[in-house]
C-alpha cells in the first residue's frame, strides 16, 4: 500500500547537501518535489522540480520513481 511510504525514513538535508546530492548521483537520478500550492510553484521553483501539492500527495505517490532519492520542499 502506498501510505507506507510515508513511514519509511527520511533524512533532513540543507541546500549545499542537496547540491551535492546532485553533483553526487547525477540530475537526471534525483527527483526535487515541490509540494505547495500551484500558485507559488508559478511564481518561483527551482527549474525541473515536479509539483504535487501536499493535499494530493497520498494519491499521487505512484508519480515518483522509488528508485530516485526524493527531495522535497
Amino acid at each position: 500500500m502506498l501510505w507506507k511510504q510515508f513511514f519509511t525514513p527520511v533524512t533532513s538535508i540543507n541546500g549545499s547537501e542537496a547540491k551535492q546530492l546532485v553533483v553526487d548521483e547525477g540530475a537526471d537520478n534525483v527527483t526535487f518535489l515541490d509540494v505547495r500550492q500551484p500558485q507559488e510553484y508559478e511564481a518561483a521553483h527551482i527549474p525541473g522540480t515536479k509539483l504535487i501539492p501536499m493535499g494530493q500527495l497520498d494519491t499521487r505517490l505512484d508519480e515518483l520513481d522509488p528508485e530516485k532519492p526524493v527531495v522535497v520542499y
